[in-house]
């Protein structure tokens, strides 16, 4: 169980938040097609990015500008809604930062350190200390402020948020070499063979894309990068392996800033980069004592709280009775004679009589039709599905009308649903 720290003087108040949530995550296939995966929702009312944006607000970091790219209609909205809360009077800010081309004048961020340096007079206007780089794509519950600490009683040049992973695992990661201090002596972005820590053989150090530095060193280094023919401008590429040959780099292991309550055995972080994590890490919420917890009120994840009605349940006849059992059911919600098990109900859906839903992940303001039985879907936002259709159960049909994946996780949205009506 996390205990909040007591330091006399949050080193998080001289703090900037930085927030990357440019990037498309193509592996989550059409679920991206139309909002960037930052902004893909997750657990019932939250978008992916509020985990990241409450591990701010909840450190005490007041200062945050968040970095958008792809399709950032979707992503910018929900943050001028949920998110605008900071006041520059109690000298706090929320800054939106689209590639908008102000660096070169045809240029979008080329990689993510570019997508800091395109910003840097931003940057060195809001005079912080120092500058915490976020990915804005995955579930985690962390207090930056410990991290912070360590980065400054290390001297560290850049401190690097790290997961503790196994060794067999890890080659899909960027891997720290360190020594028995978390010193970084090498870093090796994807190795083959991966460096494990020197107290544990079977684990290595995998970068979570989570940096900390000192505000006029990172823009140093920034400067430096983008005069560098050939450069990617990358952290991971560039950025972090020229600090760890020639500056101070340490690694923060996740596990000594992770927050988790009373019900929270383990350090949770997720990336839910492909259809099947995305579904699986969502239905886990519905388990009776989920690896992650969202009832956490001394650790809330802020969002854009929309105005609903509370979820109705309808009907109590023998098979035409509205239940919901080891489900999670939002504001708006009416399941009106129908059976949902092990699922996820996202704000405004509508569950019809004699429908079933066994293991769904319904996204907001879905129709349910009379009938319809759905098992281990993804159902994206607004989509109707028709009277009686059947999806999770033949294999074959479902890869012929939808998107399924190997371990049999169906996504469907509005315009497959419409091809399949136009063929039948």
């Amino acid at each position: 169980m996390h205990n909040r720290r007591s330091y006399q003087a949050p080193l998080a108040r001289d703090a900037l938040a930085y927030v990357l949530a440019g990037g498309r995550g193509s592996r989550l296939k059409e679920l991206t097609d139309r909002r960037a995966k930052p902004a893909v929702f997750f657990g019932g009312k939250s978008r992916i990015i509020d985990f990241a944006l409450s591990n701010a607000i909840n450190s005490g970091i007041r200062r945050i500008s968040v970095a958008t790219q792809y399709q950032a209609h979707s992503l910018i909205r929900h943050l001028q809604r949920g998110w605008n809360f900071l006041r520059p009077e109690r000298n706090e800010s929320f800054d939106i930062l689209p590639a908008s081309q102000r660096v070169g004048g045809d240029k979008w961020y080329g990689g993510t350190a570019d997508a800091v340096f395109q910003n840097m007079d931003i940057i060195e206007d809001q005079e912080t200390k120092y500058v915490v780089v976020l990915a804005g794509d995955h579930i985690y519950k962390m207090d930056y402020e410990i991290m912070l600490r360590q980065h400054v009683d290390s001297g560290a040049d850049i401190t690097i948020g790290c997961l503790e992973v196994p060794r067999a695992e890890a080659c899909d990661f960027g891997v720290m070499h360190v020594d028995g201090h978390d010193k970084i002596i090498e870093f090796v972005e994807k190795p083959d063979e991966p460096p494990c820590i020197p107290d544990n053989p079977a684990v290595s150090l995998a970068s979570m894309g989570i940096y900390v530095f000192n505000t006029g060193y990172l823009m140093e280094q920034l400067r430096r990068d983008a005069e560098t023919e050939g450069s990617a401008r990358d952290f991971g590429k560039d950025i972090v392996p020229h600090i760890v040959k020639n500056g101070t780099a340490y690694a923060h292991r996740f596990t000594r800033s992770c927050v988790r309550s009373s019900n929270e055995e383990v350090a949770y972080w997720r990336d839910v980069g492909t259809i099947d994590a995305y579904w699986r890490a969502n239905v886990d919420l519905t388990d009776v004592t989920p690896h992650l917890d969202l009832y956490d009120s001394e650790w809330p994840i802020w969002t854009y709280a929309e105005i609903s009605p509370p979820a109705k349940f309808v009907h109590d006849e023998k098979g035409r009775r509205g239940s919901a059992i080891t489900s999670l059911v939002s504001g708006g919600c009416i399941v009106s004679g129908a059976s949902i098990q092990r699922t996820l109900l996202f704000t405004g859906t509508r569950a019809r009589s004699y429908s079933e839903l066994n293991e769904a992940v319904v996204l907001p303001y879905c129709e349910i039709g009379r009938g319809a039985r759905l098992k281990k879907v993804i159902i994206d936002r607004g989509v109707t599905i028709p009277e009686g259709l059947v999806v999770g159960e033949d294999p074959e049909f479902d890869a012929r009308w939808f998107r399924r994946t190997k371990e049999g996780v169906v996504l469907v949205t509005q315009p497959m649903v419409d091809s399949f009506l136009a063929a039948h």
